[in-house]
């Protein structure tokens, strides 16, 4: 039956492909089992708890929600939605959990509720608990949960009892164990707690938000709803503000101390076996940071190290963490080049561009990178896994593709895509040795994409272009559809079949289709990705141009008819484009476009246009709707659509109803497709597979196609 259904219906049902593919692993100490979340169907948004026992091969439900709730649907909390908006999580039923140390005991909250699985034998339970329930993890010996409810840090007994609160709300804006919004959306800290190692006590974040600016997001297709509250840091507004405390079990509290007025975002924090807890905190600004240790006595911190950067300093997954020999894991730019470092020492060279730390081994690094500025060989749109060590480097993916993984003690799970096949795969390997594989259920794409990875002009801007399926040489140029995001930690050239699939149907509308991604985003070394530093309309829109013109010699491209299509950052380059640079492009659609970074929140936003006080011409001339930004627009007019999904609250709706505003005010004709009850994320099907439509019939009058 799949194979009856459109691309478009197809790709929206599943959800983008996601629904039935195994994700979210762990690995036990010891080996023996992998514990990852998956669906039973290509279709089927609920997510089940699974073990695989890597000895015998076997697979098993460790939790079902439809057991679990009796069939009944899911309740989620306000809070719970907006967790899974900053997330991204389109799914439902169990979409996260959390582990003890042995890998024997999960924690995870469905439908508000918490429960435990014992992961030996694929039992689980309810703990009957005040709430609804966030991000409930067990302590390290597995013998109670901590959980986040009604804005206060709890613990429970793994059998359900002795239930309490260590902290709890001193006001209503005021909440303890959960990550603040900018954290969650900007920071990649989800995280509000973290269990001491011998599971005695906790540190714990307390986030007060009383002041930060109030937004109110309404529903104008319901309006006997109330708008709904939202504290947005706006760029240049207050934050919340976040403390540390560490919390015993026996009721003591210890608070953590450190330069707040220097460093007032908590970026990151990890405590293990291997140390005391450490922080990552930032200067506002993001030019400075500190790693810190704690002292758990005192709650004083001391400062390992400082970096500093003209521009600014990137945050990264798995670190800071302790190496087994105490010396302090990060990663780092350095020389020119993103290098992976154990205390003073760089353990990688210009060679590599470090991505992410995955595990920290008695002998090695686990890391994530790809090429750096230093390589022979530009692997474009690769990332590989590798071993890091005193003996050298060693790469553990092979072939083409995007990699990743999950290691803990002798077993890896590698995670991997190739351009030549959909979804990806999960092979389980003991000491380098493949032991099993993890089976996806995620449906097959009715089409596939043909995706050839390049690069384009002086500047070897990475590329992807892909060309109707039945294309042939000698059918002369195409009209072309750019098709970005173009910003920041969004990198669109992955060597991966499914990321290029949206691309390849429009293709097969008849377009040639291009994927850019210029400087700014995710490639290659730290002077590509900063070049954007107060330059987002220059920057990211040259490289656009740049990569077309330089394609277009070797491709069948119509550079008389070229449109581009993008959502959130990629929506802002594309109004950006037919607004600034008409000559090159004749058509655009911008899909939840930021419009004026004013109204874009503060660590996002400062990180690459600074304090918008201080900078306010740097605000102006990236903006689509200021009179610094709009008036730089050509004379000429071109189509624009716009689409903005009214219930957005992390780019507003504001954001395109000013510009809108703005082009009428010019007198420029353009489109606008507002979305009732669609936030940033597009899940429902029918919107979903309607979009994809009606931006081909909008691509195709506007470009005078048949």
């Amino acid at each position: 039956m799949t194979g009856q259904l459109s691309f478009p219906r197809q790709y929206a049902r599943t959800q983008r492909f996601s629904l039935g593919a195994p994700r979210a692993f762990s690995v036990s100490p010891d080996g023996s089992r992998v514990v990852f979340l998956r669906s039973r169907s290509g279709t089927d948004r609920s997510g089940v708890l699974w073990v695989l026992d890597t000895t015998t091969g076997r697979e098993y439900p460790a939790a079902d929600p439809a057991v679990l709730l009796g069939g009944a649907d899911e309740e989620l909390s306000a809070e719970e939605r907006a967790r899974r908006e900053r997330s991204r999580e389109g799914s439902a039923g169990i979409v996260g959990y959390a582990l003890d140390s042995a890998a024997e005991l999960a924690a995870f909250a469905l439908s508000g509720r918490l429960y435990v699985a014992e992961l030996r034998g694929g039992t689980t339970r309810e703990l009957v608990v005040p709430g609804p329930v966030g991000d409930p993890r067990p302590s390290p010996d597995g013998r109670r949960v901590a959980y986040a409810a009604g804005g206060a840090l709890r613990v429970v007994e793994a059998d359900g009892g002795g239930d309490h609160a260590l902290a709890g709300p001193e006001s209503g804006t005021v909440t303890w164990g959960l990550a603040e919004f900018v954290a969650a959306e900007e920071m990649g800290r989800s995280r509000g707690f973290w269990w001491a190692p011998d599971g005695e006590s906790l540190l714990v974040a307390r986030a007060d938000d009383a002041p930060v600016r109030r937004w109110w997001i309404a529903d104008p297709a319901n309006p006997d709803r109330e708008p709904a509250e939202v504290a947005y840091p706006v760029a240049g507004s207050a934050n919340a503000e976040v403390t540390l405390s560490l919390l015993g079990l026996d009721g003591t509290r210890t608070d953590v101390t450190w330069d707040r007025e220097r460093y007032p975002y908590l970026a990151r924090a990890h405590w293990s076996a291997d140390g005391p807890p450490l922080l990552l905190v930032q200067a506002r600004d993001q030019r400075c940071q500190a790693f810190l240790s704690v002292d758990t006595a005192t709650g004083a911190t001391r400062v390992l190290c400082v970096e500093e950067d003209a521009n600014w300093l990137d945050l990264f997954a798995g670190v800071p963490v302790w190496g087994p020999d105490g010396r302090l894991v990060r990663i780092a730019d350095e020389g020119g080049a993103r290098v992976l470092k154990a205390g003073d020492r760089a353990l990688t060279g210009p060679r590599l561009h470090v991505r992410a730390v995955l595990d920290v081994g008695a002998d090695d690094v686990l890391i994530s990178a790809s090429a750096g500025p230093g390589a022979t060989d530009p692997e474009t749109g690769e990332a590989h896994v590798y071993r890091v060590g005193e003996q050298g480097v060693e790469r553990v993916s092979e072939g083409q593709g995007w990699h990743s993984a999950v290691r803990s003690g002798p077993v890896t799970v590698l995670v991997s895509t190739s351009p030549e096949r959909s979804g990806a795969s999960v092979q389980v390997l003991r000491d380098g040795a493949r032991v099993a594989t993890v089976p996806s259920y995620a449906h097959t794409p009715v089409l596939s994409a043909r995706v050839r990875l390049t690069e384009a002009g002086a500047r070897r801007i990475p590329c992807a272009v892909l060309l109707p399926a039945d294309h042939q040489e000698g059918d002369g140029p195409l009209p072309v559809l750019m098709d970005p995001y173009g910003g920041p930690h969004g990198p669109r050239v992955v060597a991966a079949q499914n990321a290029h699939l949206t691309s390849q149907w429009f293709a097969d509308q008849g377009f040639a289709v291009v994927v850019a991604d210029g400087r700014g985003t995710p490639h290659r070394s730290p002077d590509w990705e900063k070049a954007v530093r107060d330059d987002f309309a220059g920057v990211t829109l040259d490289d656009q141009v740049d990569a077309v013109r330089a394609l277009a010699g070797r491709y069948p491209l119509d550079l008389g008819r070229v449109a581009i299509r993008g959502w959130s950052y990629g929506g802002y380059l594309a109004a950006l484009a037919v607004l600034r640079r008409p000559d090159v492009f004749h058509a655009g659609i911008a899909g939840a476009p930021v419009t004026d970074w004013r109204l874009y929140d503060t660590h996002y936003t400062e990180r690459y246009l600074g304090h918008p006080d201080e900078q306010p011409k740097v605000y102006a001339r990236n903006s689509l709707v200021t009179d610094g930004g709009l008036s730089e627009a050509a004379e000429q007019v071109r189509p624009l659509m716009i689409v903005h999904g009214l219930a957005d609250d992390n780019v507003v709706a504001a954001h395109t109803l000013r510009l809108s505003s703005a082009l009428l005010a010019a007198g420029r004709p353009h489109e606008v497709l507002p979305l009732s009850g669609v936030t940033h994320m597009t899940p429902q099907e029918q919107v979903a597979e309607n979009l994809l439509l009606l931006q081909v019939d909008f691509l195709k009058r506007s470009l005078g196609m048949a």
